[in-house]
């Protein structure tokens, strides 16, 4: 199946859909750091296209780019919570108010993902993005919902909300925790933080059940085991740790209010390109 596969591509193709997936590990590390948010917001999009190109089939696209984007956010995360914690950004309080109802998600995303249609899966996906984008072009800087988190039954829902979403959506936490904990008054260097943390606590669980959950499925890429592409991965993780410090440096020297709204642009287009193959296109 790999020797066809690489037979029906030209080696400038290859080369090519092998410097994308280089360039999206850079990019995922660098707009993790700058602007908060999760790399698997940036993985995700770009992999359903990849593959997209690659001629996998749409039954299982989704799948793999989630799965994919799952695995690699393991040592990213691991790496930005170890690095927060020693900066004292890290609110443990508040991960142990959140992690459990986290955990409680991911299981409940784990064991849909194993039902959920490709068509599912990137419904959710364009959905979440559509709002995410919404939030990060037009949400004031002093926009507050509460004063810190709310009572037991209003953490649960949120922690099993942002379990169960990012685990389905392939992210690790952080593009949907950090505005919510900000929402919270939660300083924003503490939710990107403890996002990080959260990010370790989802993607493992999460990528493990995306491995399982795909062996056997056929029509997969052949460099995959489970819904999980060992090439994407060994592309992008390495680029994902080097350039995850760049945007944190890069904070004080650019308009990161105006590279957030660009990013929620890009957002909006890949939501919309993702309804359009979902309800047009088919």
């Amino acid at each position: 199946m790999s020797t066809q596969f690489l037979a029906g591509h030209s080696a400038t193709w290859i080369a090519l859909m092998a410097l994308s997936l280089t360039l999206t590990g850079v990019v995922a590390g660098v707009l993790a750091g700058l602007l908060g948010v999760g790399g698997g917001i940036v993985i995700v999009p770009v992999l359903y296209h990849v593959f997209t190109l690659m001629g996998v089939d749409a039954d299982v696209r989704m799948h793999v780019a989630v799965g994919t984007s799952l695995a690699t956010i393991v040592p990213t995360s691991i790496m930005s919570a170890r690095a927060h914690r020693r900066r004292g950004s890290l609110d443990p309080a508040i991960l142990r108010r959140l992690v459990p109802p986290v955990c409680v998600g991911v299981l409940i995303g784990a064991v849909l993902s194993g039902y959920a249609s490709g068509h599912v899966l990137t419904g959710i996906f364009a959905t979440v993005a559509m709002v995410v984008a919404l939030n990060m072009a037009f949400k004031r800087d002093d926009f507050a919902v509460h004063d810190g988190l709310p009572g037991r039954t209003g953490t649960s829902a949120l922690g099993v909300g942002i379990g169960g979403l990012s685990t389905l959506m392939g992210i690790g936490g952080g593009t949907l925790s950090v505005p919510i904990l900000s929402a919270l008054r939660t300083p924003m260097h503490v939710a990107v933080g403890t996002g990080a943390a959260l990010g370790m606590v989802i993607s493992l669980p999460g990528a493990i059940a995306f491995l399982i959950n795909g062996l056997g499925v056929a029509h997969r890429p052949p460099t995959a085991v489970g819904y999980i592409d060992l090439l994407g991965m060994a592309l992008i993780v390495p680029a994902t740790m080097l350039t995850s410090g760049w945007g944190a440096r890069l904070a004080h020297a650019v308009d990161a209010r105006m590279l957030r709204r660009l990013f929620a642009l890009f957002l909006l287009l890949t939501s919309i390109r993702m309804f359009y193959g979902l309800f047009v296109a088919r």
